[in-house]
């Protein structure tokens, strides 16, 4: 089948690093091209000198057969290649029809805005995606999975025939991925092609038809994804055999550190439960159940209304993020590029920011030979992968830049870790090795709360698991107690099972 989007042998360097060497990527008409590989494999890369954003060193790049160079973005758009990004790309401010349509509005020919018929043509996109708004309605007043789905409803608006989808699902429901994988379908029967990029290996064996592993720069290979397992095909992403997914460790642990008491603010009603020393104490439910809105009441960055706080039996008022701080309990959020890290600023100053207490005289001058030496301990500790601690943090990896996340959020020297989905959108061999740090937390003493709507990472390495359902606490299980169909059946608000009843 002659590919519809061919590019081979592509070469591109920056100082110090060989981005890519010989990457190839095929699309064909009609068919799901998944392209996969660890973070730092060059995926992203590969994407920027398809739509222009780089200019590749060699190579070649075939667009319906011709052989072509994109000047940037609006070029490559232009000629029938959309993409979707995992960052998003909209303006909170505006409607979604204003965000669909930007810089393409319908206009009279006195150049006057058509308004009714941009509101029922965006109203007719979201029609599509299943989604139950209207284009009326402000982008800000939605949440992340409603407003990745706008992004895929602009990406639609386009007509592309080849169409990049890099984690579309990263922040969507179960009901709003199978709206899109419906899309998909619908796209492949209309001749168009698709590339999938994604580290869910369920979502590439359910609506990939081939895939094409990336692997340090360098394409490994092209395979129908009908004759690979998971299994090979992780082992081909990372090298080597990745054994025991889910390395949890066995330890009992200690006394109980916090103990929370009918906890309510916003999205969250009467929510107790205690958590000990050495315990990673997993909470599951589905979007929307309240799981982040509980974490952030705790940690004082949204309003608490009621309940109690006992931080080593000392009751505590926590009202702020800086309060949460001084106290030992330290937030690490669920979308690191808006809440966790500062993109602009270096590996060492994103690492050291919360911490710089203790790196400074009390004039508030920096020990700058003492934060260098902590933000190097911890970049080899994490393996953070980095040219040096100057690189400014945008540059790295999505799996670099969560482990600089978790790491500033341990130079604080908490008491309570409380990780938001601490592996969404990492690949595989950095999940492993985020895994085993987590586990040394553990052994060392820390008490660690771990949010995550991946059910197999819950029971992989909890001790205890919390279940959440429309802002309560709706279960709670012993790991020995736990299971993915007992855990559902709570998410969704039945048989709801507590351990205990806490006073």
């Amino acid at each position: 089948m002659q590919p519809l989007l061919q590019l081979s042998g592509i070469d591109k360097a920056f100082p110090g690093v060989k981005a890519l060497s010989g990457a190839a990527l095929s699309v064909y008409p009609g068919r799901v091209m998944a392209l996969v590989g660890e973070n730092g494999a060059g995926k992203s890369t590969m994407m920027k000198v398809l739509t222009g954003i780089y200019t590749r060193d060699a190579g070649s790049l075939m667009w319906r057969g011709q052989e072509t160079t994109f000047s940037g973005p609006k070029a490559s758009q232009e000629a029938g290649i959309g993409i979707i990004h995992q960052e998003l790309n909209l303006i909170p401010q505006l409607t979604i029809a204003e965000n669909i349509f930007l810089g393409r509005e319908y206009v009279t020919r006195f150049g006057r805005i058509e308004w009714k018929t941009m509101f029922a043509a965006a109203d007719a996109l979201l029609a599509r995606l299943n989604l139950r708004f209207n284009s009326h309605k402000r982008v800000g007043d939605l949440s992340i999975g409603d407003q990745q789905m706008v992004e895929i409803a602009k990406v639609l608006s386009f007509q592309s025939r080849v169409i990049i989808m890099d984690e579309p699902t990263d922040a969507l429901t179960d009901t709003e991925t199978a709206a899109l994988f419906r899309v998909i379908n619908e796209l492949k029967a209309e001749g168009c092609g698709i590339v999938y990029i994604s580290h869910r290996m369920k979502e590439i064996f359910e609506i990939c038809d081939d895939v094409t592993v990336f692997r340090d720069g360098q394409f490994i290979a092209e395979r129908p994804v009908a004759s690979l397992t998971e299994a090979s095909l992780i082992e081909m992403m990372v090298g080597r055999k990745l054994e025991d997914q889910y390395p949890r460790l066995d330890k009992t642990p200690g006394g109980v550190r916090l103990q929370v008491r009918h906890l309510s603010g916003p999205g969250v009603q009467e929510v107790s439960f205690d958590l000990r020393q050495g315990e990673i104490l997993g909470v599951a439910g589905l979007m929307g159940a309240g799981r982040t809105e509980l974490m952030k009441v705790l940690y004082g960055a949204l309003p608490r209304s009621a309940g109690r706080v006992t931080l080593e039996g000392r009751e505590v008022n926590i009202r702020t993020p800086q309060a949460g701080l001084a106290n030992g309990i330290v937030y690490i959020s669920e979308d690191r590029k808006r809440d966790g890290l500062v993109l602009g600023m270096s590996v060492k100053e994103n690492m050291s920011l919360t911490a710089l207490r203790y790196f400074s005289y009390p004039g508030g001058q920096l020990k700058q030979a003492e934060e260098q030496l902590a933000v190097g301990d911890f970049i080899r500790l994490f393996n953070v992968k980095t040219p040096s601690m100057a690189q400014p943090i945008g540059l790295l990896s999505g799996g670099n830049q969560q482990k600089v996340a978790i790491a500033r959020g341990l130079m604080t020297r908490p008491k309570v870790l409380i990780l938001d989905e601490p592996t969404r959108g990492v690949d595989v061999g950095a999940k492993k090795e985020i895994y085993q740090l987590i586990n040394q937390f553990k052994e060392e003493g820390l008490s660690i709360i771990l949010v995550s709507s991946e059910l197999p990472e819950v029971l992989g390495m909890s001790d205890r698991v919390l279940v959440m359902h429309e802002g309560r606490l709706s279960g709670e299980f012993s790991i020995e107690q736990a299971s993915q169909e007992a855990i559902m059946a709570a998410a969704v608000g039945k048989q709801p099972q507590l351990e205990q009843a806490l006073s």
